[in-house]
């Protein structure tokens, strides 16, 4: 892929491009990724109904956060490296408040389509500030994938008032931090990038939760919070900077667009019903993830020996 960036200032260019065992192995990371942000809808579900969402915010992350500070000790720090980690947290936080509030305004299947729509953010906000052109298989991906995402998530409603825009913005702060990720994963250790952000949400939920009051956090709750601090916090958003040092921000977020996917899987395998059009946005999620993933990769590994062919010597001293 073919991609002319003009980086931020302070920021390092595109990553240079990976073997293909290396692309594997952070798509494999991103799935286990998406996996366990799948699992916090049916975690979260019932700890939620006892203990605001801030505080439990608050608690996950930083739980996430003390986690990775114990498997980041001895490690070296980078130039820039909390400049970076702060942003990607202050994007993080922002996402989160965004969506919690926009929730008491909006139904939880409108609030899951507009926020998954950072998929199409990505590539445009790499496109409005980096001039970074997504691959063309990539945009049939991102067709596809809107189109599971209707059918999964049952779409938006007609009105878009006051809780849909809360949540727009929430998917534009979640694009931004996965655009920001494919920019800086590369220039830091992945295990303090991680740590630096998801402790700043932590502490940045807290104090929102102290200066409203909103505390409430029973002890029935700690459960689902040290789950999801472990899982969905430590090892998922390690295993994204991990993945985002090879994988472009536009294809990162198709992959993750698997969380939906695995969540809707699991609410069936614990007994709720799952709809046959559920079943076919699932499908086309999982086709958009193959035409955008699979399919360039294997173009260019059919054009790489034809490429080579065709600049070979011919006898005589000559060049086809």
């Amino acid at each position: 892929m073919s991609e002319a960036a003009v980086p931020l200032p302070g920021l390092p260019g595109p990553p240079p491009t990976a073997p293909p065992s290396a692309r594997r192995r952070a798509d494999l990371a991103l799935v286990v990724a998406a996996f366990f942000f799948g699992t916090t809808f049916l975690v979260v579900q019932d700890a939620v109904e006892d203990a605001d969402p801030v505080p439990f915010l608050a608690v996950r992350f930083l739980i996430g956060g003390a986690v990775l500070a114990v498997l980041g000790r001895g490690r070296a720090a980078t130039p820039l490296e909390m400049r970076h980690g702060v942003a990607a947290g202050v994007l993080l936080f922002v996402g989160y408040v965004l969506q919690t509030v926009g929730l008491q305004y909006t139904s939880p299947s409108t609030s899951a389509f507009i926020t998954y729509l950072l998929v199409v953010f990505v590539p445009l906000i790499s496109f409005a500030v980096l001039r970074r052109r997504p691959h063309p298989l990539t945009l049939v991906g991102l067709v596809l994938a809107v189109a599971g995402l209707v059918l999964l998530t049952g779409g938006a409603d007609v009105a878009f008032g006051r809780g849909e825009v809360l949540t727009l913005g929430c998917a534009v702060a979640f694009a931004a931090h996965i655009v920001l990720l494919g920019e800086t994963a590369g220039r830091h250790d992945p295990v303090r990038l991680t740590c630096i952000q998801v402790t700043f949400v932590g502490l940045a939920c807290l104090a929102v939760s102290v200066v409203t009051g909103g505390l409430r956090m029973p002890w029935s709750a700690f459960g689902a919070a040290a789950f999801t601090g472990v899982f969905a916090t430590a090892l998922a958003f390690f295993a994204m900077v991990w993945a985002q040092r090879v994988v472009s921000p536009s294809r990162a977020a198709l992959i993750l667009l698997l969380e939906p996917v695995f969540a809707a899987l699991l609410s069936w395998v614990t007994g709720e019903g799952l709809s046959g059009a559920a079943l076919a946005g699932g499908v086309l999620i999982l086709a958009a993830v193959m035409v955008a993933e699979v399919i360039p990769p294997w173009l260019t590994a059919r054009a790489a020996p034809r490429e080579a062919g065709e600049r070979r010597p011919a006898p005589g001293g000559g060049s086809y």
